[in-house]
């Protein structure tokens, strides 16, 4: 795939740039600020961006900010937040804004390069990856709560796996139970947060938005 990396720290800069290119995807760009990641997305088309949070000039949410206005601008752009830091109001915003193709992982929690390559991929083919600090804060953060108490105790269960971008097999694996249970909890959800069959939404990601208070 086709990606512009934004990250301020010239170590991290160039070790996402070596693992990206080592995986066979092409870096279109790597550059250490917001400004620059605007630039270097109108000047190369990417199909995903990663990029940090805090970047210069004030170090606090610029990256966020300009990944929010790249997906307004582009909503087929691909957003994959890589942060130290969880920003509610922004990413609630970021998550809002579309329904496929955004991912939020948190730097200290991703200890293996293949979990970072896997959430890229599910990214790019417009699924969701959010590290579960990420949902937990998000969920804390949601106001809209009254539809989810439907949920049985283990539908939202099998719904905050769905919101970590887990598939049926991994949630049935990391639940213990069978791939057919899980579809069944998984329909049960869709029905309850009354997210019919649609030939557009994907109503995974819907789903994770409602239980993320976004949509």
């Amino acid at each position: 795939m086709r990606i512009v990396v934004a990250e301020d720290s010239p170590i991290l800069r160039a070790g996402l740039v070596g693992l990206l290119e080592d995986e066979g995807h092409t870096v279109l760009a790597a550059v250490p600020d917001a400004e620059a990641l605007r630039a270097a997305v109108l000047e190369h088309a990417p199909e995903v961006v990663v990029s940090d949070i805090r970047m210069p000039p004030t170090h606090t949410d610029e990256g966020l900010r300009a990944a929010i206005e790249l997906r307004a601008a582009n909503p087929r752009l691909r957003i994959l937040i890589f942060s130290q830091y969880v920003e509610t109001q922004y990413a609630s915003r970021l998550l809002a804004g579309n329904s496929a193709g955004v991912g939020y992982l948190l730097k200290e929690r991703v200890m293996d390069t293949r979990d970072f390559m896997d959430a890229l991929a599910r990214v790019a083919a417009g699924g969701t990856a959010l590290d579960p600090e990420v949902v937990t804060q998000l969920f804390g953060a949601s106001q809209r709560r009254r539809t989810l108490e439907t949920l049985s105790p283990r539908e939202r269960e099998v719904l905050g796996l769905m919101a970590e971008g887990r598939s049926n097999g991994a949630i049935a694996a990391a639940l213990f139970v069978t791939e057919r249970a899980v579809e069944k909890h998984v329909a049960s959800i869709f029905s309850k947060l009354e997210l019919p069959v649609s030939g557009s939404d994907h109503r995974r990601v819907l789903a994770v938005l409602r239980y993320l208070g976004v949509e």
